[in-house]
């Protein structure tokens, strides 16, 4: 089976690929760098031809509240109208856990936009919604630091680690289209204080994590439950403190 990755060269994109070409199928990484841009079209019909699925794990070079809209926006399209007149049977778009309650972010808005697109383009598609990576703890800190100081809201999060959110996605890649949504997650549910309290110590930061109730998630208000799967989430079973220990 042929499999385009577009976002191939990235973190999970690269993971997916190699998983993929381990387990027989001819995975293409389709990035810029390989001559395949989803912004302008370019590269897509070539890059497309005898493809079975497309995976899209792509993001936006840009977090700005319009410039990440109008990629999602333009990417997609471009990539969806290129799978129809390819023939791609199915597409799979990673997003992410609790992005329909996440409005309050351009960053979610956006996934939103994507997701909405996909749905309604006729396309066969199924989407995975996966929890935080282990790898964007310091990130997602960075994001929210005032001088010395990591300003969080309350809220509980189930990161995963990388591997398994690529794993996820090419058991989905290799599947039948399940035309909506598989979530997954990690193992364990920390408070987002904790998560990121235990990302930044295991790299010896000395920033100050507080809880405040004005705090936002990439701009967006959270209720405890925001960032958990439901119930029926498909879960990794790499522990945070085991992964952390590994880093070292």
């Amino acid at each position: 089976m042929k499999v385009v990755v577009i976002g191939g060269t990235g973190l999970i994109g690269s993971k997916v690929v190699r998983g993929l070409g381990e387990h027989g199928h001819e995975a293409v990484a389709a990035a810029p760098s390989t001559g395949v841009d989803t912004l302008t079209g370019e590269g897509l019909a070539e890059s497309l031809a005898g493809a079975s699925v497309v995976v899209d794990v792509s993001n936006s070079p840009s977090f700005e509240d319009q410039a990440v809209m109008d990629f999602f926006r333009a990417s997609t399209a471009n990539l969806l109208k290129a799978e129809a007149e390819a023939g791609v049977g199915h597409h799979v778009a990673l997003s992410v856990v609790g992005t329909d309650r996440l409005q309050g972010s351009g960053y979610f808005r956006a996934k939103q936009a994507q997701e909405d697109l996909i749905k309604e383009s006729g396309v066969p598609c199924s989407i995975v919604h996966a929890t935080q990576f282990f790898e964007f703890a310091k990130g997602l800190a960075d994001g929210v630091t005032e001088g010395d100081t990591v300003r969080l809201p309350a809220g509980r999060i189930q990161p995963m680690v990388s591997d398994d959110v690529a794993a996820a996605v090419g058991r989905t890649a290799v599947g039948a289209p399940v035309h909506g949504v598989v979530e997954v997650g990690g193992p364990e549910v920390f408070e987002l204080e904790e998560f990121i309290r235990m990302g930044l110590a295991a790299q010896n930061d000395p920033r100050q994590i507080v809880t405040e109730p004005q705090a936002t998630y990439w701009g967006a208000e959270l209720q405890q439950d925001t960032l958990l799967p439901g119930p029926d989430a498909h879960l990794g079973e790499v522990r945070f403190a085991d992964w952390l220990a590994r880093q070292k």
